[in-house]
């Protein structure tokens, strides 16, 4: 587990409540990012004294005793820079090196990119698409040393974190980090899936934690679900349930409003956290009321479908060592997982795949880009792949791109938005089953709105409203963030689609 001589903002309590509950800051991130100027004991003490003088003000105490948080690329001009010129610059400016650390931040062996913005740490899924657009930047280097960081926090927390801050530890993300060791394996070639074996046998391991725990009685531990099939499946979840030292008083108020034991609630947000998908009408209960949310509820059919990527990548592993028992164990967990997708996700006479409810036994019903991942990484056949596409493109296809859900409800993934990674994987699941057209213009759809918005802003953005192409993205917690990390490496990676053709 990772030491204790981090940060961990919870014991800066009474202050850390305090100061996210005071309104102070706009942005309950903003803080827990901040570097105490002497140990959190003395920090305290100071508080306690000042906190009963009658001139006392919360703010000026803050910024007498902490180092706030910059935004670094906020100096960086794009201005009259060509959109290459930009983005090849932008990686310098969102590199991080090994030797930056303080406060929350858990430091890293290796450089690595940070999205942008309020991201000033790395980011688990968003560093998936972050790496298609190094490898076509021909930054082969820094991809590697980002997969290192990788395999370095799985070795020594035991799974990758949401980010590499302390108060991200009890949580991950999509688990993309075989797809990863995939971009490194086509570019070095088989050395490398013996090198990082052991980083995705413990990965895996986090994943599937209590697997030997759950029964009929008892079908739900942590992330793991057993269906009434006999199968296993995954979840989303969090083992604290407490708010989100980042988004702490917008938690206070979600569990307000739902009368529900606020335990629960937090667990539900923490979960859709976990994620990536924070937050979307794909976890609520009624679509339009966040505190209905119940992720923990939910079998997540993306979340599946790239376990059953990291199965995959395991037993690649093991038939090249020749490992006989490990290779006839993964050989029925995927037929296993790949069975139960189908049976609990596709849905015949609805011709998509959704997300599954647990309790309710029952799909979501929810038409999200979720369901866009059984032909992303090659799970559905090719009839289902034409009915998908036939859905995607009647529910989903905008102007500026693919929405994530149909839904609008103020949520950032939710419609009218459309993000990056999204986009990356209708693409190429649609040309993984031969649906080009539909992909292409997917493709040429984002890559304008891209190139149209940073004509006139200077800027990749975190997100875009692809129904409305003249308007910003909206929803959330915060704004729109630029910089922007996986925008980046989707528009390069697409651009490059187009130029092999």
């Amino acid at each position: 587990m990772m030491s204790n001589s981090y940060l961990h903002i919870e014991s800066l309590s009474p202050l850390y409540e305090d100061v996210q509950q005071s309104g102070i800051f706009a942005d309950s991130k903003y803080f827990v990012d901040a570097l105490p100027k002497s140990s959190v004991t003395s920090v305290l003490e100071r508080y306690a004294i000042e906190r009963e003088q009658p001139s006392f003000s919360l703010l000026k105490f803050i910024q007498e005793n902490f180092i706030l948080p910059q935004t670094e690329q906020e100096a960086y001009s794009s201005a009259s820079k060509s959109i290459d010129i930009h983005l090849n610059e932008l990686w310098n400016v969102l590199q991080r090196n090994p030797d930056e650390t303080g406060g929350t931040l858990i430091p890293l062996p290796y450089p690595y990119i940070v999205p942008g913005g309020r991201f000033r740490e790395i980011y688990y899924w968003d560093s998936y698409f972050t790496m298609l657009g190094l490898q076509e930047s021909g930054r082969l280097d820094l991809l590697e040393n980002m997969v290192k960081n990788f395999a370095f926090l799985i070795q020594t927390i035991g799974h990758i974190p949401n980010g590499n801050r302390t108060y991200y530890i009890s949580r991950s993300q999509p688990p993309f980090f075989s797809m990863m060791v995939g971009l490194l394996h086509t570019a070095k070639g088989h050395i490398i899936l013996q090198e990082y074996l052991p980083a995705l046998e413990k990965e895996y391991a986090f994943w599937m934690d209590g697997t030997d725990q759950v029964s009929p009685e008892a079908p739900t531990y942590r992330r793991v679900v057993l269906m009434p099939n006999g199968a296993i499946l995954n979840r989303y979840w969090d083992d604290h349930p407490s708010p989100r030292p980042e988004a702490y008083i917008e938690d206070l108020h979600v569990a307000k409003a739902s009368n529900k034991d606020p335990k629960e609630v937090y667990r539900h947000i923490r979960a859709a956290a976990e994620s990536g998908w924070d937050f979307s009408s794909r976890w609520f209960a009624e679509e339009q009321q966040m505190h209905t949310i119940q992720t923990t509820d939910i079998i997540p059919v993306d979340l599946n479908c790239l376990l059953l990527q990291l199965e995959k990548t395991l037993l690649a592993c093991y038939q090249q060592n020749k490992n006989e028992d490990a290779i006839e164990v993964f050989i029925k967990k995927i037929k296993n997982r790949h069975t139960a997708i189908q049976q609990y996700c596709w849905i015949e006479t609805k011709g998509f795949y959704f997300d599954y409810h647990i309790q309710q036994q029952k799909n979501t019903d929810r038409i999200t880009m979720a369901g866009c991942f059984p032909l992303f990484l090659n799970i559905a056949n090719q009839e289902q792949a034409d009915v998908v596409a036939i859905r995607i493109k009647k529910h989903l296809l905008s102007a500026g791109g693919v929405l994530t859900t149909t839904l609008q409800t103020g949520q950032q993934w939710d419609a009218p938005n459309g993000w990056a990674p999204l986009q990356w994987v209708a693409y190429k699941g649609l040309s993984n089953y031969r649906h080009q057209e539909l992909a292409d213009e997917i493709k040429k759809r984002w890559m304008h709105l891209n190139e149209n918005t940073y004509q006139e802003t200077g800027k990749m953005m975190e997100k875009y409203n692809v129904q409305d192409i003249h308007t910003k993205a909206g929803g959330g917690e915060y704004p729109n963030q630029d910089g922007f990390g996986w925008t980046n490496g989707v528009y390069l990676a697409m651009r490059e689609e187009t130029e092999k053709k």
